[in-house]
């Protein structure tokens, strides 16, 4: 750790806590949405490679949804993790979206807030990531019927 020429008895870290008590994280995140064809066709290799990348330099959290590519992404994440090296894999941070609806063409129809249905987007998303926690997991969008 460095001090802060400013405020010397304060040391600096290159990680940041999330919120007032959440986990520290590197500054800056990678956002999966793009490795499961969501902007047009995805290398599996170059993705897993990106990833390991990330996570080599110093990245730690890993952003994604479990709509994209409808659960494609979060199995990656889950492939990439399983295969980093156990340092990165420990401290990696997973950040989950939930709660959008899809078609098979996969158009969106909807979010889906109901406690219900956030408990199974959830318990899916931990069996896609092979994880027992989601670090961060929020709504994608607000559901107007649910308050």
């Amino acid at each position: 750790m460095t001090t802060n020429p400013s405020t010397s008895a304060q040391p600096t870290s290159p990680h940041r806590t999330l919120g007032t008590t959440g986990p520290a994280a590197f500054p800056l995140g990678l956002g999966c949405m793009g490795m499961s064809a969501l902007y047009g066709e995805a290398d599996r290799a170059e993705s897993l490679a990106t990833i390991h990348a990330a996570l080599d330099a110093g990245v730690t959290l890993l952003d994604t949804g479990d709509f994209y590519g409808m659960g494609h992404n979060e199995l990656l994440i889950n492939e990439a993790l399983r295969t980093a090296p156990a340092a990165a894999r420990e401290q990696a941070l997973t950040s989950v979206k939930f709660g959008a609806l899809r078609t098979v063409e996969g158009g969106f129809t909807g979010y889906d807030g109901r406690p219900e249905a956030v408990k199974n987007f959830l318990a899916y998303s931990l069996q896609r990531l092979g994880r027992d926690h989601i670090d961060i997991y929020r709504i994608a969008r607000v559901d107007p019927d649910v308050p």
